[in-house]
């Protein structure tokens, strides 16, 4: 691997989340939305991005910040995609969880720890491994022009055969080329629509009680694990899980 570049300022490693694990992504119009956001505001701040990994639930940053305006930079992305999700879904209220978390990074070897986690996500969710995932910047590695700029991990990591050694070498685990998943949540969004005739699993939050946990139930039924429903309707596990209950003992 050639000679690590030293670094003079200051990175940052984002997470932003949906508020109660609530899907941020319904649809791959979405999860384009969003990254045209992030190219927009990446230019008005003149923010460096240097990985991303948009999940379900959550979206990983990777930045260089030069001018410290880090906080403006998220706050103009959450309020747009805040205004065009609930716009589209017909939906009120707060869409992210909180403020987002943010890590400082000062050394090579954090640096390299957090960009190698980034892109590692989607294999270690059971999602799909990394090559092979369509939502993060692993394609960008070595394109000069892109949403990213990966310029200094290139200086550090070498060509993409070292790039993805360097990817595989995390706690020595090896991704298959493609990897197997039974029933992803890309499978259980569209059962919820066939099956509910809804736009969005976010729906069942505006239902009464007992239209709600029958809908709940039919999901279950379906082949939808309980996490799957609770990341996709952004209703607690306990619920999902009594909802079953209260449909497999209620008399006929």
């Amino acid at each position: 691997m050639p000679r690590q570049a030293r670094i003079n300022e200051e990175y940052l490693h984002i997470i932003v989340r949906g508020i109660g694990k609530q899907v941020l992504f319904e649809s791959d119009e979405d999860r384009i939305h969003y990254l045209n956001l992030m190219k927009r505001y990446r230019d008005d701040c003149e923010i460096i991005i240097l990985a991303y990994c948009l999940m379900e639930n959550h979206v990983h940053l990777l930045l260089k910040d030069p001018k410290g305006i880090t906080s403006e930079f998220m706050k103009k992305m959450g309020i747009s995609y805040a205004l065009y999700y609930n716009k589209k879904y017909d939906r009120t209220g707060h869409l992210f969880q909180d403020r987002y978390k943010s890590e400082n990074i000062r050394n090579d070897e954090g640096l390299l720890a957090v960009y190698r986690y980034i892109l590692n996500n989607p294999g270690k969710a059971g999602i799909a491994s990394p090559q092979n995932y369509k939502w993060s910047s692993y394609q960008e590695y070595d394109k000069k022009t892109g949403l990213t700029d990966s310029s200094i991990l290139r200086k550090m990591i070498g060509n993409r055969e070292n790039f993805q050694k360097f990817l595989k070498n995390d706690d020595e685990e090896e991704f298959m080329e493609d990897m197997p998943v039974k029933h992803d949540d890309e499978w259980a969004i569209k059962k919820i629509k066939m099956i509910l005739g809804v736009s969005s699993g976010t729906v069942l939050q505006q239902m009464s009680k007992s239209e709600r946990d029958e809908n709940l139930a039919k999901l279950r039924k379906a082949g939808l694990t309980v996490r799957q429903i609770e990341r996709l309707t952004g209703i607690n596990r306990g619920i999902v899980q009594m909802a079953k209950a209260d449909k497999q003992n209620r008399p006929c």
